[in-house]
C-alpha cells in the first residue's frame, strides 16, 4: 500500500458564517493521517473559528461515529494562525473534514495528510 503526502489549500472560508464548509472527503480505497492544519485570520478583527470531522464508520464491535469538534468557536485574532491539532487523526472512507467562522471568507486554510492507498 503506497502512501502519498499531500495538502489541500482554501484561501478563504467558509462561503457562508455558520455554514461549516467542507475542506476535504475521504476518498473510496483510501485511509487517511491528519498531520496537520492552518487556520490564518485574513480579516481585520478578531474571528472564530471551528473544526469538525464529520465520520458515520464503525468500528468491529463498537458505536458508530458521529460528528466531532477538533476546535470549536476558538479566537483567532487579526493576522495570527492557529495550528490546532497537536496529534495525529486517522480518516476513513466518507469522513469529511470541515472548517466554520464567525465571518465568512476570512480563514485560510491549510490542512496536510498522508493518504494510504
Amino acid at each position: 500500500m503506497p502512501n502519498t503526502f499531500k495538502v489541500v489549500t482554501r484561501d478563504v472560508a467558509p462561503a457562508t458564517a455558520g455554514t461549516p464548509e467542507t475542506i476535504y472527503t475521504v476518498q473510496s480505497g483510501s485511509t487517511v493521517v491528519l498531520l496537520g492544519i492552518s487556520l490564518c485570520n485574513v480579516h481585520t478583527n478578531q474571528i472564530t473559528a471551528s473544526v469538525t470531522l464529520e465520520s458515520t464508520t464503525t468500528q468491529t464491535s463498537q458505536t458508530q461515529n458521529t460528528t466531532a469538534h477538533i476546535i470549536k468557536d476558538v479566537a483567532i485574532p487579526a493576522g495570527s494562525t492557529l495550528s490546532p491539532l497537536e496529534g495525529k487523526i486517522i480518516m476513513n472512507v466518507g469522513d469529511i473534514l470541515k472548517v466554520d467562522a464567525s465571518v465568512a471568507d476570512k480563514v485560510s486554510v491549510t490542512f496536510s495528510y498522508m493518504e494510504i492507498t
